[in-house]
Formats: structure tokens, sequence, C-alpha cells
């Protein structure tokens, strides 16, 4: 098979994107990832960044264990303050490597994720935040998978189900009528993205922004609708202080979020014919919210109910559409961290601008340059 790869990237260009620990890890690994596998092992790489405030030892020490006894390389980059760092080192050191960001992004865990690229030993690779739970079969799909994409964007659904995990499922269902869901985890091969120069973590909405740099810099996505990797629950205060957040993501995909701005108008002119319309409405949405569990095997892991949350999901993102919008307009951005962020991904023109034709600019430039479109635009 033809590999479609960009032009290797030269060291000067590695420490301007990813800074000179960057750099030191990319010259270390690149013989260390053409090591073969050991025995039955599955020639990967897994990257799990991490930034804990309590020891995750309990949550995660049990599914490291068993991913190390699979796959061959499994990496845990861990942003977590000195002492849980310690903790966590003496629980996972012996079975994965556990790295400390090499380094240092507004969105923190584009750093943990590109500290780990550069470490890895393999060039099929996947990318997993902790709430994530791979079996061995997805394993070895994903990695066949990459075998012919340069980046892969499974399906995830939640187990065990309480009932913001249900309320969130809906919006998976909604998803999957068109280009998919978007999960915690992607695959993706290490040298295409390290040729692309890696991805900005100046976005709100990682992932897409990842996946958008593949696809600027030429590589092609496979999104198998009946790949479905399970993702733990947040507990409730999690999932509720995120409905704002996750509206915000919408910034990056300006007709999808002109069209959930325009839910609560309709919903409201709807409402004046009467409570009738709006019943008709929550039977169509559910409906479409069915559509898409049925589609890809999706009864296999969304029961019925799932479809019964739509309207539910919908009501909630009409509003929170606009929370959204005025976050942006009064306050500049939506709070992450310590700090608000404005930019939710940059937009596709300006990245196939700079991976294909200026591909050494730094992450933070094209972040700038984002804005700088922005404010003239409008």
């Amino acid at each position: 098979m033809e590999q479609v790869l960009l032009p290797f990237t030269p060291l000067f260009a590695v420490q301007e994107t990813l800074g000179p620990m960057g750099a030191l890890f990319f010259m270390e690994d690149v013989a260390a990832r053409a090591v073969p596998a050991k025995g039955d092992h599955l020639a990967l790489s897994y990257v799990l960044p991490i930034a804990a405030h309590v020891p995750q030892t309990r949550a995660l020490s049990g599914y490291l264990r068993r991913l190390s006894r699979t796959v061959d390389d499994v990496i845990v980059v861990d942003g977590s303050p000195e002492e849980i760092f310690d903790a966590h080192a003496r629980s996972w050191s012996s079975h994965v490597r556990h790295l400390r960001p090499g380094m240092q992004t507004t969105n923190g865990k584009v750093a943990g994720v590109m500290t780990g690229v550069q470490a890895a030993r393999h060039e099929c690779l996947i990318v997993a935040d902790d709430d994530v739970r791979y079996r061995h079969a997805e394993l070895v799909r994903m990695r066949a998978l990459l075998q012919e994409h340069e980046v892969v964007r499974p399906q995830n659904y939640f187990h065990p189900l309480p009932w913001h995990a249900r309320w969130d499922a809906a919006r998976s269902l909604l998803n999957r009528l068109g280009d998919g869901d978007w999960p915690g985890t992607l695959g993706v091969r290490r040298s295409f993205l390290l040729n692309a120069g890696g991805y900005s973590g100046e976005v709100l909405f990682e992932n897409l922004e990842l996946v958008r740099t593949i696809h600027a810099a030429g590589g092609r996505e496979a999104v198998p609708f009946d790949l479905f990797v399970v993702r733990r629950p947040p507990d409730t205060a999690h999932f509720l202080s995120q409905r704002v957040r996750q509206a915000y993501d919408e910034w990056a995909r300006p007709r999808r979020f002109a069209a959930e701005l325009a839910l609560l108008p309709a919903a409201i002119l709807v409402s004046r014919r009467g409570p009738g319309w709006l019943l008709a409405a929550a039977v169509c949405t559910m409906a479409a919210a069915e559509a898409g569990r049925r589609r890809g095997n999706g009864r296999s892991v969304f029961p019925a109910s799932s479809a019964l949350w739509a309207p539910a999901w919908l009501a909630e993102r009409a509003v929170t559409s606009w929370m959204a919008l005025g976050t942006r307009l009064i306050f500049g951005g939506v709070r992450y961290r310590n700090t608000r962020m404005r930019n939710a991904a940059t937009p596709r023109h300006i990245l196939e601008e700079n991976v294909g034709e200026r591909p050494f600019h730094t992450r933070a430039e094209l972040a700038a340059e984002s804005n700088t479109q922005e404010q003239s635009n409008g």
C-alpha cells in the first residue's frame, strides 16, 4: 500500500512547534518507535494524557495493567501536581511509561498528547481520555483501520447509565445521523501528525482540531459507525459544569452553531400555535434519534430508551447555545481551568494554508491569525 506522508519535519521546526523538550523526545525516540512488539502484544502505542487533583490509582490502575498485557507501548503523560504524580508513578511505572508533559499549551490535554506522540514507539497509536475503556477486539480493529487511514474516529457509548449519561447519549444518537459522534478517543498515524507540525493547543475542541489538521495535510479519516468503545460517565456535577462549554465547541462549526441558535426562537414560535405542535416536534426528535441508534448496529450498545431523551438534550442545547454566544461576546471566551479560551478550533482554510504551504508555523501563530481574521470579519 502506498503511504501518503508529508516531507519529514526538520529538527528546528520540531523545536519551534513543540519546544526543546519535545525535540529531545523526538530525537531520542526515532529509533525506539521501530522496535517490534513483544511477543503477542499489539504493535500499537496508547497515549493517555491526564492532569488530576486527586489520585486516579483506583480508577485507572486495573485498566492500565490490562492494557499493558495487550498493547506493546502504553504511555501515561501526567500533568498532575507532584505528590499525585508520585503516587501514580508508584502504582503504574512497573508496566507503563509514566511521563511528565514536555511542553505547555493553554489546552493542557494537547501538551500531553503531543508529548506522548513523540515518545511513542509505534507508527499506529491511540489517544484516549482517562474515562475511555478499550477492549482487545476494539484495539485490534483500530490498528487495522490505521493501516489504511491517517486518523480513525470510533464511537463512544456510556456504561453504566445514570440519568445524565442517558441524557448525553441522546446527543450521540443525533450526531450519528450526520458525520458521526465525537468520542473521547482517536487513532492516528504518528509520523503523519508529526510531519503536519502537531496541532494547536490554543483551542477548546482539540479532537476536532487534530482531525482537521490531518485533513489539511491530505490525510484520510475513517469513521466506523459500528466500532464502539465504552466510556465511563462523569459525575453529575461535572456533567452540569460542561453544558455551556460543550455548546461553545460549536463555534468551530458555524452552520451547526447557527442552527442550534435557531432552536429557541423556533420553539417559541411553534409553542404559540399550541402544545400539540411542540409535542409533534418532540416526537420527530425522538424518531431522528432512533434512526441514529439503528445506524451501524447502534442498537447493540444504546438501549431503546436512549432516543426518548433527545427532546431534553435538544431543549438544553437551545438554551446553552445562547449562553455560549453571550460568553463569547461578553467575556471573550469560555472558562477553561484558570483562563478563558476564545477559539473552539482553527478554521479549515487557515490550517490548509499553514500545513500545506507554511507547515512549520507555531500553533500560537495559527491561533493569533485566526483571531485577527475573525475580528476583521466581525
